[in-house]
């Protein structure tokens, strides 16, 4: 099968009704598709039927007298998808409708495409009613779940409707030139003399920052290492760390090791990178090859540094905690689908394991950046607030930064800030 929609259709089947994650479900299906204009639009689908999954799948309830979900789990992502190409990527609608109808016929369902057909023209004349009805709850009207829209009311009242639109909205590729190889100023000259729309970030050294995603590899300057993708909001983790030659450093959670790559390319220091998962771990390994730097790779739990710690204190440690992954749901949006509220207990739980069995190996004069990609405050200040009542002798360092705001023991950067993905962070120092 080679019908871009049916692909697509069955690959958000699996992301939305199975919890297969977007990446495994796009790796699977779209190698079929051998045009490139046929693999972006396969992408798109997929992404934005991720990211208005919870909207429009609640809009079949509406518009079907039996749910499809189970029976025909294909045939109603398909469905979902008819409204996103109306609705999300503005197709013509003639277009839009016929070819959800032919993908139809595609997936060997025959039968349906009549029904296909029947509801997609029934969306387009019923449509001001069926939108204002989604739009009356936020977890409809942005295409959250329940539980995560009321987190977002309950920590940020005064900003819950912008973070959900944020999540919405396709967020801008942004690079980071590797100072080992070349500058950012040489690196966006050789970007715009290809033909690129490139400009520096406005605030971060390394930054470099494109309107819309590319195929990087295919970029000048990727099989060099002269450059790796990284979010600005992540690239703040190497200023607040302030390394310099000589230390020891350790990542833990490093995986896939873009701030431990950053780290190296700031400074000539010993750094550990720290990684549970040894099928993650490769990818470590990839990207340090690939840009030109060198690490200890050491596989093993965070939280139980008896098994792998050779007993040198450490000048800077960085925890990139496991976490909810609430911060990027613009660039990850199959998180809205997989994610549960009785996550979070059991994230924060890890995250002060991991804490508190990491302090210890912090040299006096020390500095530990803690870091998550959420934006609630179970998994941010209260870990840190926890930490810092149990351990006297640690201090939570002021910082600012130019994007977001304080959050009381550390920095949040919430979805849209700067233009940015959500992140937290808080640097506590040893005397």
């Amino acid at each position: 099968m080679t019908d871009t929609r049916a692909l697509a259709a069955q690959a958000l089947a699996e992301v939305a009704l199975r919890g297969a994650s977007q990446r495994d479900a796009t790796e699977r299906y779209a190698p079929r598709l051998a045009d490139p204009r046929d693999r972006a639009l396969f992408t798109a689908l997929v992404s934005d039927g991720a990211r208005w999954w919870l909207r429009f799948d609640a809009a079949m309830d509406r518009l079907l007298e039996k749910p499809l979900r189970q029976k025909e789990p294909a045939v109603h992502a398909l469905l979902v998808l008819g409204l996103v190409q109306l609705e999300i990527l503005q197709m013509p609608d003639y277009a839009a409708v016929a070819a959800t109808v032919q993908a139809a016929r595609a997936l060997q369902r025959p039968r349906m495409a009549g029904l296909v057909n029947a509801i997609l023209r029934r969306w387009q004349r019923e449509r001001v009613e069926l939108l204002a009805a989604l739009d009356a709850k936020p977890q409809t009207r942005h295409a959250h779940p329940a539980w995560l829209a009321k987190a977002i009311a309950r920590d940020w009242p005064e900003h819950a409707d912008a973070v959900m639109a944020a999540d919405n909205i396709e967020p801008p590729l942004m690079l980071r030139a590797n100072r080992r190889r070349t500058t950012r100023d040489a690196l966006l000259e050789r970007l715009r003399a290809a033909g690129y729309t490139v400009d520096t970030h406005p605030w971060l050294d390394d930054g470099i920052v494109l309107p819309h995603s590319t195929d990087v590899t295919r970029m000048p300057g990727f099989a060099e290492g002269h450059f790796a993708v990284q979010d600005g909001a992540a690239q703040a983790a190497a200023d607040l760390a302030e390394v310099r030659d000589g230390l020891r450093v350790l990542d833990a959670c490093a995986a896939p090791g873009g701030k431990a790559c950053h780290l190296l390319e700031r400074a000539k220091v010993e750094l550990i990178a720290l990684e549970s998962d040894a099928g993650r771990a490769k990818r470590i390994t990839q990207n340090l090859d690939r840009l030109g730097l060198a690490a200890g790779l050491v596989i093993g739990d965070a939280g139980q540094p008896e098994a792998w710690w050779d007993g040198r204190r450490f000048d800077r440690i960085l925890i990139d905690a496991p976490c909810s992954a609430t911060g990027v749901l613009r660039r990850r949006p199959d998180v809205r689908l997989h994610r549960r509220d009785s996550d979070i207990a059991t994230l924060a739980a890890q995250q002060r394991r991991i804490l508190q069995a990491l302090w210890p190996l912090l040299a006096p004069g020390g500095r530990l950046v803690y870091v998550t990609c959420s934006l609630l405050k179970a998994e941010n200040e209260a870990v840190v607030g926890e930490f810092l009542a149990s351990q006297p002798a640690a201090r939570a360092a002021a910082f600012t930064l130019p994007s977001g705001q304080s959050a009381g023991l550390g920095w949040q950067i919430l979805p849209g800030d700067g233009d940015l993905d959500g992140m937290y962070y808080a640097v506590l120092e040893r005397p």
